[in-house]
Formats: structure tokens, sequence, C-alpha cells
């Protein structure tokens, strides 16, 4: 899966979570702040989960 893909749905993720925040009568600000916490989660996670795996290591000389 590629990082924007894997983005991408995180977005979508932090949209709805955002909008439930809207509707429940939470605060903007306290809206952005937790959407600016969990678009860190994203890249953090989309990184690990997107990130190629290292060539293997030869025998030690």
């Amino acid at each position: 899966m590629s990082f924007a893909l894997y983005v991408a749905g995180f977005m979508l993720v932090i949209g709805g979570i955002a909008w439930a925040l809207v509707e429940a009568g939470l605060a903007m600000f306290k809206i952005a702040i937790v959407c600016i916490i969990l678009l860190g989660i994203a890249i953090l996670t989309g990184v690990v989960k997107t990130r190629p795996k290292d060539p293997p290591r030869g025998p030690l000389a």
C-alpha cells in the first residue's frame, strides 16, 4: 500500500471524527487540536507501514 493512499484513508477517518465532534458541539479550537494530533499519528503510522524493508546483510567477516 502506498503512503499517499494510507494518508488519504486516514484523512477520511479524521474528517468523520471532526464532523462528529462538530455535531457534538465541541469548540472549534479543540477540534483543530484533535485533528492535528490525528494527522501526526497518520503520518507516523503511514511511514512505518509503507516503508520498504531493509535489504538483508551478509555475514560479518
